[in-house]
């Protein structure tokens, strides 16, 4: 009876393992159903949709050309460039080429209606290459150059929009056509000599070479320093207003803002 009764048990323990086995071998099976057939099926069910490219379109076409593609849209912000037309697409996400799931939103952003506008930057005085610059950074269209007799060569004596005078400040369209006259510096030798007290020591060194002079001596107010301070002029010679000939020297007294210099005269004493 003892040897039927551990030959039953060891069957029973043989049993169970092959039972465990065949069950983990049926999960086994499963996983593999599941992770490498099942899951990539359902996940890229759908995602063959090509998104197709909508620069340029307008938005009342939208709605119907996604339709076809069985794709939406929604306007998620707005932007403006002169080269498309208003409200049509200037970008989009995801972008042409992704490849989406249908019925995908595809946020796109549009071109204003109207340009925005920007305060003319003041160019007055400046050199031609610099206006061209700031007007190309400000997304303005730099239009004529126009000369006009002046010892100033190629210095800005005026800018106009639509053949008008413009003043530095005046609110106009990005994109707006700017001509500019400038100098053609073959103006008379003799000329009148601008105001540069109150100007900064950078922008009145800027002016003297843009009038075709050139920087002479330098003088500070005595018993002040004016180290790690911003300079500006408080005097200059030749004075503003007085006559000048291409390539004379500008003497400048700078000093603090503000600063003013001492009357030197003194009561007499008895």
């Amino acid at each position: 009876m003892a040897k039927k009764h551990s030959l039953f048990k060891t069957k029973s323990i043989r049993g169970l393992l092959v039972n465990i086995a065949i069950v983990l071998s049926i999960f086994f099976v499963l996983a593999i159903i599941y992770f490498y057939i099942h899951l990539p099926s359902v996940t890229n069910h759908g995602e063959s949709i090509t998104v197709p490219d909508l620069s340029g379109m307008n938005v009342e076409e939208l709605e119907s050309f996604l339709s076809t593609h069985e794709l939406r849209f929604a306007v998620n912000d707005s932007a403006y460039s002169s080269e498309f037309p208003p409200l049509t697409v200037l970008q989009q996400y995801p972008k042409s080429g992704s490849k989406v799931k249908e019925n995908r939103v595809i946020y796109v952003s549009l071109n204003r209606v109207k340009p925005p506008t920007l305060p003319m930057p003041d160019l007055i005085d400046g050199s031609l290459v610099n206006a061209q610059v700031i007007l190309k950074s400000v997304e303005l269209t730099i239009g004529r150059i126009l000369y006009e007799p002046s010892p100033f060569k190629n210095v800005v004596k005026e800018m106009r929009f639509q053949g008008k005078s413009i003043s530095p400040g005046t609110r106009i369209e990005k994109g707006a056509v700017i001509d500019l006259i400038v100098g053609d510096g073959n103006g008379p030798a003799d000329f009148v000599i601008g105001n540069l007290i109150g100007d900064s020591f950078e922008r009145a060194k800027f002016k003297i070479g843009g009038w075709d002079l050139h920087l002479g001596t330098i003088q500070f107010p005595v018993g002040i320093d004016t180290t790690g301070m911003e300079k500006f002029v408080y005097k200059q010679y030749p004075m503003a207003g007085d006559s000048v000939r291409v390539g004379d020297p500008v003497d400048l007294w700078i000093g603090p803002k503000g600063y003013k210099e001492p009357d030197d005269s003194e009561p007499d004493s008895e």
